[in-house]
C-alpha cells in the first residue's frame, strides 16, 4: 500500500471517529457506551440515535463527500485553486432548478425526491456549463475572469430565485430556509434519495481522474496526449454537477466546503486526482459533520443553518487562497 493510499484510509478513520462522536451530540448528550448500545437496538436511546441522529450524520457525510469531490474536479478542470461548486455558480443554478420544481409541485413530495434532484441537476449543469464555455470561448484568462464569470452567473440565477420567492410568497419561508442550507428534519428518505446520485457522481469523478490530470497540464498538452477535450470536459462537468445537485437537493446551498476540502486533501495526498478526488470527498465529509455539530450546539437550543456557518468560516479561507493565487 502506498503512502497516499494509507493517508486516505487515515481520513476514512477520522471520519468514522467524528461521525461516531457526532451521534452523541445534541440536547441529550450520549457517551460512547450508550451510542454503541443504541446502535445495537438496546436501551432507551435507540430511537434518538438510529432514527434521528444516524441518518443526519450519514447525510452530512454524503453532502460533504459530494461537494468535496466536485470541488476537486472543478479546480482541476478550470486549473484554478479558487473554483468550487459555489464560486462558479453551480450551487446557485442547482438551487434555481430545485426551487422551480418545488414551486411547480406545490408540495415537492408529490413528485418524490427524484424530481427535485433532477431539477437541481439540470440547474447545476447549466450554470457550470455556461461559466466553463464562456471562459473557454474567451480563451486563456487570468483567475479574476473565472471569478467574475462565476459571480455574474451566480448573481443572475440568484436574482431569479429571489424573484420566484416574491411571486410565490406562500413558499417563502420554506425556500429561504432551504437556501440557507440545513440538515434539520432530514431522515432516512433523504439519505436513500441522495445516495444513488452521490454514488454515481463520485464514481464518475474517480473514473475521470486521469483525464483531470491531463487537463491540469493545459489544453494543448492534453490534446497532444490524444485527450478528446470537449467530451472529457463535458463528462467532468456532468459528474461534478450531479454530485453537487444531490447535495443541494437535500441540504440547500452549502458554500465553501467544495473550496476548502480539496486544499486540505491536497496537503495530505498531493495533486494526483486518483488520490485527490476520494481524499477531497472524505475531507468534505469530515468538515460537514463537524459544521453540522457546531450548528446544533453553538446557539442551543436554537439550531443555526449549517450553510450560514460554512459561509462564515469559508469566507476568510477563500481570501487566504486568493492572496496566494495572486502571488
Amino acid at each position: 500500500m502506498s503512502a497516499r493510499a494509507a493517508r486516505i484510509l487515515l481520513l476514512l478513520a477520522i471520519l468514522a471517529v467524528v461521525a461516531t462522536a457526532s451521534l452523541g451530540v445534541g440536547a441529550v448528550r450520549l457517551s460512547p457506551a450508550r451510542i454503541f448500545a443504541a446502535l445495537g437496538g438496546e436501551g432507551s436511546d435507540a430511537t434518538i440515535v438510529r432514527d434521528l441522529r444516524l441518518p443526519r450524520v450519514i447525510l452530512a457525510s454524503l453532502v460533504g463527500l459530494a461537494l468535496g469531490s466536485a470541488g476537486a474536479a472543478y479546480q482541476g478542470l478550470f486549473r484554478n485553486p479558487l473554483a468550487d461548486p459555489y464560486v462558479i455558480g453551480a450551487s446557485t443554478g442547482s438551487a434555481l432548478g430545485a426551487t422551480l420544481v418545488m414551486i411547480a409541485a406545490g408540495d415537492a413530495g408529490a413528485f418524490g425526491f427524484g424530481a427535485v434532484s433532477m431539477g437541481a441537476f439540470l440547474g447545476a449543469l447549466g450554470a457550470a456549463g455556461l461559466v466553463y464555455f464562456c471562459t473557454a470561448w474567451w480563451g486563456p484568462a487570468p483567475i479574476v475572469t473565472l471569478l467574475l464569470a462565476g459571480s455574474a452567473v451566480s448573481s443572475c440565477l440568484g436574482a431569479v430565485v429571489w424573484l420566484l420567492m416574491v411571486l410565490h410568497d406562500e413558499e417563502l419561508a420554506r425556500i429561504v430556509l432551504w437556501m440557507m442550507g440545513s440538515l434539520a428534519g432530514r431522515g432516512w428518505p433523504a439519505v436513500l434519495g441522495s445516495l444513488p446520485y452521490v454514488a454515481v457522481g463520485f464514481a464518475g469523478l474517480c473514473a475521470l481522474a486521469r483525464p483531470l490530470d491531463a487537463l491540469c497540464l493545459g489544453e494543448q498538452p492534453a490534446q497532444a496526449l490524444g485527450l478528446p477535450l470537449r467530451r472529457m470536459s463535458g463528462m467532468i462537468v456532468a459528474a461534478a454537477s450531479l454530485a453537487t445537485a444531490a447535495a443541494v437537493a437535500v441540504a440547500g446551498v452549502i458554500g465553501f466546503v467544495g473550496l476548502i476540502a480539496p486544499h486540505v486533501a491536497r496537503a495530505f495526498v498531493g495533486a494526483r486526482h486518483r488520490y485527490l478526488i476520494p481524499a477531497s470527498g472524505l475531507a468534505g465529509a469530515i468538515l460537514m459533520v463537524l459544521a453540522d455539530d457546531l450548528a446544533r450546539t453553538v446557539a442551543a437550543p436554537v439550531e443555526l443553518p449549517v450553510g450560514v456557518l460554512t459561509a462564515i468560516l469559508g469566507g476568510p479561507f477563500f481570501l487566504v487562497v486568493l492572496r496566494r493565487a495572486i502571488r
